[in-house]
């Protein structure tokens, strides 16, 4: 415990993205917490999502927003948790629960910082 709460220490104040692994139950939501709360993005939001809990059709949406008719049923803007969370953390818990196309759309978010040609701010801690 002592070492994972030094590791804490050690990334919660960099700008780089953090991967928190363990079983179910394991704390793992906790941990992205203790980070987001000792890093300079604690007066921001903490976003947390299961996208597990998600059904496919609708993670994408979720994650990213849309505009006012992009689809059938889109009948106002939406605002995506990556938004919401932008100069704070997003902590997505089951991602091996997305299918492979929507994990490579999320990888790509991750690695170019922008989605849907939007850039997010460079302090957006993903989790």
């Amino acid at each position: 415990m002592v070492n994972l709460l030094e590791t804490v220490a050690q990334v919660a104040p960099s700008e780089a993205t953090v991967l928190v692994t363990g079983e179910s139950g394991s704390g793992k939501e906790l941990i992205a917490g203790a980070v987001h709360y000792n890093s300079p993005r604690k007066d921001e939001a903490f976003i947390k999502m299961n996208c597990a809990a998600v059904t496919e059709t609708l993670l994408e949406s979720e994650l990213f927003g849309h505009e006012k008719g992009a689809f059938t049923g889109a009948h106002r803007r939406k605002e995506g948790k990556f938004r919401q969370a932008d100069g704070g953390s997003l902590f997505l818990d089951e991602v091996g629960e997305m299918s492979l196309s929507m994990q490579v759309k999320l990888l790509r978010a991750l690695q170019e910082m922008e989605f849907s040609g939007l850039a997010a701010k460079s302090c957006l801690k993903w989790m």
